[in-house]
């Protein structure tokens, strides 16, 4: 059994490690360093309930400190590790102190993707990824301020919602012909345009971005056909990127994250990975995936523990991931890219629907808006490789669970 695990990176994925690792029984040194001052705490509600105020910082810790304390864990917060020696076995800290490991677990996570234009670096423009990124937001968002959100997905459309909500006029750019047209199909995207629409939100699809507008502040955003949209405030949500820098620089097989196997291990025996970072193959799917999800970090911190301790578990689930937009619950299973035929239940203008994605008669994926027992009856068929009836699936008066047979 190692006699120090060193944890890089306090978000989910750290957390759910520490708490594997302690419950398993592993007694020894156990160190957890985060560049963010915070103890671990949950992202998912940064863009809904943490911005719209109802929810208070310390409520979105994933443990109290005491947690921490009580279990006799090392945690190093608002520090940088800035290398790694694989020779040595040790990490070099920002401020030139080093930190011994056995073995070493990199969670690093992901970081908000930014966009090279002219203006880019104006105050008033925001990412949103961290606590201290909303709490920034939260600072210039005041009822009748104008926003523009850069970027039509999960995390651009859930800041659009509760904004509108707290007063702010509302403008989307999205590069794409739809909105969310990487995750779902067309059905959803419009159904989620429409609702949008109709809370006062205003969505410019295949937006092209030319420039932020401003001198010392923020002032507009210019799209390409050379418009330009009043803006106290804007906020780029055009995705993240792997936090792999680390393992790079120390020579670890990355691409599009951090490469590792089905046990989390990365090209260094002594060193997983877990979370938002890892590129990691998926059994149910047959090729390899990076997935950026409180689930697979949940799951993914609890099987790498799991290995370091010498207990074989592969990790291969079923991902899924939510959102919710106004008091509309997103929820997707599965992963839906490579389909070939798609079946909608019920019919959106009732606002609960849902939409199967099949590929060679195989049910591979499901979106489902306030349909909960959709959802439910969805992971089980798709962890099994049900070939439901495509007439069965198209009739909402049949149970989803009751459509493989």
């Amino acid at each position: 059994m190692s006699k120090h695990i060193l944890i890089v990176g306090a978000g989910q994925a750290a957390a759910q490690a520490v708490e594997t690792l302690r419950k398993k029984g592993y007694t020894e040194a156990l160190t957890v360093i985060g560049d963010e001052p915070l103890f671990p705490y949950q992202r998912p509600p940064l863009s809904k309930k943490y911005l719209a105020g109802s929810l208070e910082a310390d409520r979105l810790l994933i443990r109290q400190p005491a947690f921490y304390e009580e279990h006799g864990v090392t945690m190093q917060l608002g520090r940088r590790v800035a290398r790694i020696d694989r020779g040595r076995r040790s990490v070099h800290l920002d401020d030139g102190s080093t930190v011994a490991y056995d073995t070493l677990l990199l969670a690093t996570g992901s970081r908000a993707r930014r966009i090279a234009v002219p203006g880019a670096d104006l105050p008033g423009i925001h990412t949103l990824r961290s606590a201290a990124d909303v709490d920034a937001i939260r600072a210039a968002a005041r009822p009748g301020a104008r926003a523009v959100i850069v970027g039509g997905g999960y995390i651009g459309l859930e800041a659009a919602a509760t904004l509108r909500e707290l007063g702010l006029e509302i403008t989307v750019v999205e590069l794409a012909d739809r909105v969310m047209n990487r995750v779902v199909c067309e059905h959803v995207s419009r159904f989620y345009e429409a609702e949008h629409a109709k809370h006062g939100v205003r969505i410019l699809l295949q937006g092209g971005l030319d420039a932020f507008v401003g001198d010392t502040q923020l002032r507009a955003v210019r799209d390409s056909t050379g418009t330009e949209h009043p803006a106290d405030l804007a906020i780029i949500g055009v995705g993240v990127l792997p936090v792999d820098d680390l393992a790079r620089d120390a020579g670890l097989s990355c691409d599009n994250g951090i490469v590792v196997d089905e046990h989390c291990r990365s090209s260094d025996p002594h060193i997983f990975a877990a979370g938002d970072c890892t590129n990691h193959p998926s059994q149910r799917y047959g090729r390899r995936v990076r997935l950026e999800s409180v689930d697979n970090a949940f799951e993914q911190g609890t099987s790498a523990a799991l290995n370091m301790l010498g207990i074989t578990t592969v990790h291969d689930k079923t991902p899924w991931f939510w959102s919710d937009q106004y008091d509309l619950k997103l929820i997707i299973i599965g992963l839906s890219q490579g389909h070939d035929q798609v079946v909608l239940r019920g019919d959106p203008a009732t606002r609960s629907f849902s939409v199967c994605y099949l590929r060679g008669g195989e049910l591979i994926a499901t979106d489902t808006v306030n349909r909960p027992k959709d959802q439910m009856a969805a992971r089980k068929l798709i962890a099994t490789r049900a070939r439901p009836d495509p007439a069965r699936l198209a009739d909402i008066m049949v149970p989803l669970k009751d459509c493989a047979g």
